[in-house]
């Protein structure tokens, strides 16, 4: 079986809505993306050494980051060379699927760790603005409506009015938000957290925390200080360290993503306003350079637009002409 027709078989087992979500979605990068590839193939009628260094700059313009952008340039030399490849429209399916290899390997990895016979924690960081508490707001909605009982611990207790919008949240999801005084020890906020989501009974604990990027030293020691008091009274938690980022900020958000790495094993990305860019190959850069699954998106403003990341869908959106249009060549060939 072909990728192509691989990728529509994967998605016709996938509700309609979501592949619509996603495909709406990454519009905008889609849109330049596309676009841009198109207008390359126009210019450059043979592959030659001039189109790869264009493909190139299309591939970083559109945030796939310069190393793998790189490492992908080289790789179709290579392959050009092997098959003997000289028309880039004849080199132009080889491109989409090297592209969606960085991700549809991925799918395993963007599955939670959540727990079954104890409670699970999930420690949620990012930097102020990022979109951290709307996030832990729309992960408490998804939980809710999966019949899950969820608590929150507002553990981001220096910025003005974090408290209270998390508590906003936590109204609107229906759920219960353990809190202390602005200002209070963040590790003491997740200690009461644990022992109130215990005797609850709740299944998902979700830990908002600070974002003062500003005061990286201070901020790295007081992540590591919530995580040990974690782990001291559940063992193995957190099971989850999602990083959020917005996806907005580009390659700014990768620098984000080693500064965290830095303080607390990340294990998993939750890019945020992915459809208010049109650089949305920041998903290939961030896997591809630093090793960590995209768990979720954000794929609008509503409570249930916070997405379960599906590399499937992500490549149908991006690429869902050339797809369709490859696999009816197939069936009909």
């Amino acid at each position: 079986m072909s990728f192509f027709k691989n990728i529509k078989d994967k998605l016709s087992t996938q509700t309609d809505s979501v592949t619509e979500k996603f495909k709406d979605g990454l519009s905008k990068t889609r849109d330049s993306f596309v676009g841009a590839m198109n207008e390359l193939m126009m210019d450059y009628r043979t592959v030659d050494e001039e189109f790869f260094e264009e493909l190139e700059e299309v591939l970083i313009t559109a945030d796939v980051g310069v190393s793998t952008s790189m490492e992908l340039v080289d790789e179709l030399r290579d392959e050009a060379l092997r098959r003997n490849i000289k028309n880039t429209q004849d080199l132009q399916p080889l491109i989409t699927e090297k592209l969606s290899a960085l991700l549809v390997k991925t799918e395993e990895e963007t599955e939670l760790n959540l727990q079954t016979d104890t409670l699970t924690v999930i420690l949620v960081v990012g930097v102020n603005g990022v979109g951290k508490t709307t996030t832990i707001g729309k992960l408490a909605h998804k939980f809710k409506q999966e019949n899950k009982k969820v608590v929150l611990a507002a553990g981001d207790t220096f910025r003005a009015g974090a408290i209270e919008q998390l508590e906003v949240w936590g109204s609107r999801a229906g759920v219960e938000v353990v809190k202390q005084q602005a200002g209070s020890d963040p590790a003491a906020v997740m200690y009461d957290a644990v022992r109130s989501a215990k005797s609850r009974g709740a299944d998902i604990l979700i830990c908002d925390t600070a974002g003062r990027l500003q005061n990286k030293v201070n901020l790295m020691k007081e992540l590591e200080k919530v995580k040990r008091v974690l782990t001291r009274e559940i063992p193995e938690a957190p099971h989850e360290v999602l990083l959020v980022l917005d996806a907005t900020t580009g390659q700014n958000a990768m620098t984000q993503a080693k500064i965290f790495g830095e303080a607390t094993d990340v294990s998993g990305i939750v890019l945020t306003k992915l459809d208010g860019t049109a650089k949305g190959g920041i998903v290939m850069a961030i896997r591809n350079e630093l090793n960590i699954p995209v768990k979720f998106v954000g794929l609008g403003e509503g409570l249930d637009d916070l997405q379960k990341f599906v590399p499937e869908q992500y490549v149908n959106g991006l690429f869902s002409d050339l797809i369709e249009e490859r696999k009816n060549e197939e069936e009909t060939s």
